[in-house]
């Protein structure tokens, strides 16, 4: 199924998470390659966010291994795997609400020194949300739902990450900004970056990413390409809506 001979960028093997007294991930292990957009769709609860912020740090694992770009990072803190590439946009999009725009996208860059490189980065980031660039001095918590996950894109990418955790980025936004986040996500993917993504709507994740899993109670159930996911009947009954 996947042509790469080439080692995974990231690979969790058997991974356990447990917290409060219940077993949220129950074994999972996938893998990522370089340069891929690969998707994780289940129906809430199903552990999705939780193997997300295991990769990211925020979460131990209680068994089990990530492998980073043939390092394990299992015991890595958080900072640590962001400096190794490793960026999270978490679901709800945990902006600073009181800082504005401009600080907001800065506070991406707060593990860098190069200030030529993160000026340079900056402009991209403009030059690829527009809007994001009309409200740099706009306080960010008073911005649309839309913007915001635009703000919250561009921090994570003046982290300059290898490989970038998407968790729910189309959750609450109208059908038209959801578009424009998914073109983002697209560009950014051409430039390079890896890509993993959480994401409810499932049609939409499966058109955009290379491959997918399904996620349910804790386990992967299904994998394969996009494609083949969305022609999959249980997996049109149960997340397509058919």
């Amino acid at each position: 199924m996947h042509t790469n001979p080439a080692s995974p960028l990231l690979q969790l093997d058997d991974i356990k998470i447990a917290y409060g007294g219940i077993q949220a991930v129950k074994g999972v292990s996938l893998e990522l390659y370089k340069g891929e957009m690969v998707c994780l769709i289940g129906a809430n609860g199903a552990g999705k966010t939780t193997t997300l912020n295991a990769i990211s740090g925020t979460l131990g694992v209680a068994s089990g291994s990530i492998t980073y770009d043939g390092e394990d990072i299992g015991a890595m803190p958080t900072h640590k795997r962001l400096r190794k590439g490793i960026a999270l946009v978490p679901e709800g999009r945990g902006i600073f609400t009181r800082l504005t725009v401009e600080e907001n996208l800065r506070m991406g860059a707060y593990i860098r020194n190069d200030t030529a490189g993160i000026e340079a980065d900056l402009e991209r980031v403009y030059t690829m949300l527009p809007r994001v660039k009309e409200r740099l001095a706009q306080v960010a918590g008073t911005l649309s739902g839309g913007e915001q996950q635009m703000v919250a894109i561009g921090r994570a990418l003046l982290s300059q990450p290898k490989l970038l955790l998407l968790d729910e980025p189309s959750m609450g936004l109208a059908p038209l900004v959801v578009e424009k986040i998914f073109e983002v996500v697209q560009t950014v993917k051409d430039e390079g970056v890896t890509i993993l993504l959480v994401e409810q709507n499932a049609n939409l994740a499966l058109e955009f990413a290379q491959r997918g899993y399904v996620m349910e109670s804790g386990k992967l159930t299904l994998t394969g390409t996009g494609q083949e996911l969305l022609a999959d009947p249980k997996v049109r009954a149960a997340y397509l809506g058919e």
